[in-house]
């Protein structure tokens, strides 16, 4: 896939891949699902859903790092400013052979436009939070998250998962 061709599909999911509403108990379902799924395929990730800076969920499996929670953070900065998955803000920069750093007022301590974390979009509200998945490459973070919001949303999967790079 091409870099214009990823934009558009990533464009497509944020679209489809909605709520109605999200509360406490919501994220703590779908994290059940983002768990028992990394359990099932032996991934060694870290899972975390956030509403603004407030953490709803978290959870790290066997084989994740210390550095992951990191990741967490800095992948779900970018989602909670730009109101974008962190991979499609990723994908923008590099289509203009760009990145995010201290030009643009953002650290890249702080802020990481890697695959991974998605934003929690309700309708008629706006984003109001980031799923986050770190611990495998960036497109597969972005995949899996992907993976268990349609099915947790019951949308069908078919078309909406990113293909090879």
């Amino acid at each position: 896939m091409t870099i214009s061709d990823d934009l558009k599909q990533l464009a497509l999911q944020e679209e489809v891949l909605r709520f109605a509403s999200f509360d406490e108990n919501a994220a703590w379902e779908l994290g059940l699902k983002f768990r028992d799924l990394a359990e099932t395929r032996n991934l060694p990730i870290v899972v975390d859903i956030r509403l603004g800076t407030r953490q709803l969920f978290h959870t790290a499996l066997p084989g994740s790092t210390p550095d992951n929670p990191e990741w967490v953070r800095r992948k779900s900065n970018v989602v909670l400013r730009y109101f974008k998955s962190s991979y499609r803000v990723g994908r923008e920069l590099a289509a203009k052979e760009d990145s995010l750093d201290l030009h643009r007022g953002v650290s890249p301590m702080d802020f990481a436009p890697h695959g991974g974390s998605f934003p929690i979009h309700v309708e008629d509200t706006g984003v109001i939070g980031a799923i986050t998945v770190s611990g495998l490459p960036q497109r597969d973070d972005h995949n899996l998250v992907v993976e268990v919001l349609a099915t947790f949303l019951h949308k069908p999967l078919d078309g909406l998962v990113l293909g090879a790079e």
